[in-house]
């Protein structure tokens, strides 16, 4: 991944070479299925494969030493339709742990690489949609298009029809918050070299939000190809054990931050980057001051954020938290709806959030509205934010690589 992260603004695009296809002369596309206990939906999801109208696929089913019917089911398909390969881990590993597994599954003839979990399932016309924008702009490295997520259409933002957008463009608009297009990896296709180039660690596994960082670190250099279709259709869990950490935690701040000190200097304008870390570190705390009376005795929690400003070169300011606290409790007391409605608001914005990478929470999630179509270059202007206050929490722009 570093090869990819390392080049500058003007380094060469993406040319990837060809792969081996079929008598159709489709390339090989790989669709990777890590699964853990997903008895309930996987038949559906490699149903759903099996009817693509694409054919040079294989379907390779990773199963984390599931303890229900999961392995049964995968070798029935697999017993009956030979582009079906099943992985057995040795032992349980953690979700991410198991995605670079399955990267590290790739055919050497694969081209191109489509993540659907096993509670997903793909439109039939998705992979032929995919790869025919990818085959017809070589500097593309991901592909996207909108999901459907439950009811909700995902994954807008970006105006018809901007099949192709430079990659730092993309990721200026995503931390911007005028697009999410990395709503969950199944939602996505990336040229299979990009992930070989990372040698096994496509995904970066001290991180949370390892899909959107691996994503932000290949558009670094190439661009983002987007369908104007519904090709994925994604189910979201409020269920799962590390959702509930997440949420207690709200581990989505700090990683969102991460992303910016990360990303920001190379894809934002220097006033944009100082206007966006003071906007969502002023939210942070106010998360803080909302959660002070009710976790104040909690140790973890206190310790959690406290590290993890303090690995963004930030320290956790009390008076700050304090103050938050207070504006809380005065809004609440002059606007008690407005509260209320903050509370279920951002009950809906977790559960939006958790549902990227299954339960990998994905720190830039966010509720997709409608709204005029984003500019793709240049600063904007109108913010409402002061910039030239002084605020020793602001990191100092690092110079664009």
């Amino acid at each position: 991944m570093d090869q990819v992260g390392a080049a500058g603004v003007g380094a060469e695009r993406m040319s990837l070479p060809a792969s081996h296809g079929n008598a159709a002369g489709e390339p090989l596309v790989s669709v990777l299925t890590p699964v853990y206990n997903g008895e309930r939906y996987l038949r559906q999801c490699i149903e759903s494969v099996l009817a693509q109208a694409y054919t040079n696929w294989e379907h390779i089913i990773v199963n984390n030493r599931s303890t229900d019917r999961s392995a049964e089911i995968a070798a029935g398909y697999a017993h009956r339709e030979s582009r079906i390969r099943i992985h057995h881990n040795d032992a349980f590993v953690g979700v991410i742990r198991n995605h670079n597994i399955a990267f590290g599954l790739l055919s050497p003839q694969s081209k191109y690489c489509k993540i659907v979990h096993a509670d997903d399932w793909l439109f039939p016309d998705c992979l032929a949609q995919m790869v025919r924008v990818a085959e017809a702009h070589p500097s593309v490295g991901i592909v996207g298009a909108y999901a459907l997520n439950g009811t909700r259409v995902e994954c807008g933002g970006l105006s018809y029809p901007s099949t192709v957008v430079p990659g730092r463009a993309l990721c200026r608009l995503t931390l911007l918050e005028e697009v999410y297009p990395f709503l969950s990896p199944s939602c996505l296709l990336l040229r299979s070299d990009l992930i070989r180039q990372a040698h096994g660690a496509f995904y970066d596994e001290r991180h949370i939000f390892a899909d959107a960082e691996a994503c932000f670190e290949v558009l670094q250099r190439s661009d983002f190809g987007f369908v104007h279709q519904v090709l994925t259709f994604v189910r979201t869990h409020d269920e799962s054990v590390s959702a509930s950490y997440a949420d207690r935690l709200n581990t989505y701040a700090p990683a969102w931050l991460h992303m910016l000190a990360r990303y920001g200097p190379r894809c934002l304008s220097e006033d944009e980057y100082r206007r966006l870390w003071r906007q969502k570190l002023e939210e942070y705390y106010r998360f803080l001051g909302r959660r002070i009376f009710r976790s104040w005795r909690d140790r973890q929690f206190w310790a959690y954020h406290a590290e993890a400003l303090g690995s963004l070169g930030c320290r956790l300011r009390w008076t700050r938290v304090l103050r938050a606290s207070a504006l809380e409790a005065l809004d609440a007391l002059g606007h008690p709806l407005r509260a209320v409605g903050r509370a279920i608001s951002v009950t809906r914005e977790g559960a939006r959030e958790r549902r990227a990478m299954g339960n990998i929470q994905n720190p830039l999630v966010r509720a997709t509205e409608p709204r005029a179509a984003p500019s793709l270059d240049g600063d904007r202007a109108g913010s409402g934010r002061d910039v030239a206050a002084a605020d020793p929490d602001v990191p100092a722009p690092r110079g664009r690589p």
